[in-house]
This record gives C-alpha cells, sequence and structure tokens, in this order.
C-alpha cells in the first residue's frame, strides 16, 4: 500500500510541476499594442508575489450536516501568488450519523481530514477580481466508525445476531482534480464554487468491511463527483501595506 500511495503522489506532483511550467510559459508578461505604430510588446508583469491570502468556508458541507445524517464543517486557506499560483489549505471535520432502512445497520463517525495543493488561473486577464481556474488535491484521513445493529439475522440458525463493531481504525488517501470560479462580491468578500473530481489512492476500512462514510471524501460508493461553495474573506497585502497593486 505505501508503495501505491508513493507512486500516486510522486505522479500527483509530477504532474502539478508540469501544469505549473506550462501555464508559467504562456504568462510572462502582458501583451501590450502601440496606438500609434500599431506594434505589440511583452510587457514583463512586475506584480509583486505575494499578493495576500483567503480564508473561506464552504457552505456544502454545512447544508449537509443541517439537512441530512452527514456533512462537514470546513475551512479554506489560500495563498495568492501574483493573482497566477494559489497554494491551497483545506481543514475540516466530518460527520456521520446514519441508519439503513434496509439492512437496520447504523454507521457513525467524526474525524478530521486535511488537503493540499495548488490552483491555476485560467484567465486571461490574471489581475481582475474574478477568476477560474483547476487545480490538484492530496487528501488524507484517519478516523475511528461505529458499525452495529440488533436486526440482523443468522442466515442458517434464523435467529436475532447482535452486530456491534466498536472504534474501528480506517484510513484513507485519495487525489482530487477541480474546476471552480471565484468572484468579488464586495470589499473583501468573494464567493467561490468547485466541481471536483475525486480519486481514492489507498484505504484501510478495517476488519467492518467497506465503510458507509469517510471524512472529507463523503460515501464511499457515490463521492467520485461532488462540489463545493465557499464564502471567503480576502486579506490583501493592500490592507497592511495602503498601497495598490503594482
Amino acid at each position: 500500500m505505501q508503495k501505491t500511495i508513493s507512486t500516486s503522489i510522486s505522479r500527483l506532483v509530477i504532474s502539478l510541476v508540469a501544469l505549473l511550467l506550462v501555464t508559467d510559459a504562456s504568462a510572462q508578461g502582458t501583451t501590450v499594442t502601440s496606438t500609434s505604430t500599431g506594434a505589440t510588446a511583452v510587457v514583463p508583469d512586475s506584480l509583486k508575489l505575494f499578493q495576500g491570502v483567503s480564508v473561506g468556508y464552504d457552505l456544502v458541507g454545512a447544508g449537509l450536516l443541517m439537512f441530512s445524517d452527514y456533512g462537514h464543517h470546513e475551512l479554506c486557506v489560500r495563498a495568492n501568488l501574483k493573482d497566477k499560483y494559489f497554494p491551497v489549505v483545506e481543514v475540516g471535520v466530518g460527520k456521520a450519523n446514519h441508519d439503513d432502512d434496509v439492512t437496520g445497520i447504523h454507521y457513525d463517525t467524526q474525524a478530521p481530514y486535511f488537503r493540499v495543493g495548488c490552483d491555476f488561473n485560467l484567465m486571461h486577464q490574471k489581475h481582475s477580481d474574478h477568476k477560474v481556474f483547476a487545480g490538484v488535491r492530496y487528501a488524507f484521513t484517519s478516523y475511528k466508525a461505529n458499525i452495529w445493529s440488533k436486526t440482523l439475522t443468522d442466515p442458517v440458525w434464523q435467529t436475532p445476531v447482535d452486530y456491534n463493531i466498536t472504534d474501528e481504525k480506517c484510513s484513507q488517501h485519495w487525489a482530487e482534480a477541480i474546476v471552480g470560479i471565484d468572484t468579488k462580491i464586495w470589499g473583501p468578500v468573494h464567493f467561490g464554487w468547485t466541481a471536483r473530481y475525486r480519486h481514492r489512492l489507498a484505504h484501510d476500512d478495517g476488519e467492518g468491511g467497506r465503510v458507509w462514510y469517510v471524512p472529507g471524501f463523503g460515501i464511499s460508493d457515490s463521492s467520485v463527483l461532488t462540489a463545493t461553495f465557499n464564502v471567503s474573506v480576502l486579506l490583501d497585502r493592500t490592507i497592511w501595506k495602503g498601497k495598490t497593486k503594482n
């Protein structure tokens, strides 16, 4: 399993670096056209490297917690490098408290998770307040699950059988490819959404078999495609420098 994880992470890093180089090569400067001669030239981008950091909260996970038997609380911290590259850390706590109506099995868990990665601004006008981006994530969670039921029937003797697994240790590694948008609403307040494709790299479901819910990943059988909707506050470098972007 460690070899599989190492190989997958290496491929993820290589893909990230390749995308970074391609994006950087195509956006080294801004093309301007002279109004008098009609000649064009590429002006080097003089924007300083660090442009600030934003802190966001995912409303989708909170909504799931309110209206279903699983969900999460998640914070996203995103640095802004030249309005082009956005290193990201996402941390949260996933929860589930589920009763299967068919089997009568109860499942519950609660545990933290994290994701790390980078987003890339796909807009031609990099310094706009509105951004379209693509990115990648590596994610991990280690959690304990409780699975029990008093309604199972022995297939041979046809008698009730208690089924009880407590604090079963589980873990999962996965990768995500994402696309999304981020737009300024008012002042430092931004709204943004992402569509995500998730791929499980390695997992340990313990002795209870396939778990129903994985913190940060979602329901095991139906979480390949998912989405987030963040409300965030941008802490721009101009706030503490008292300057405009240059």
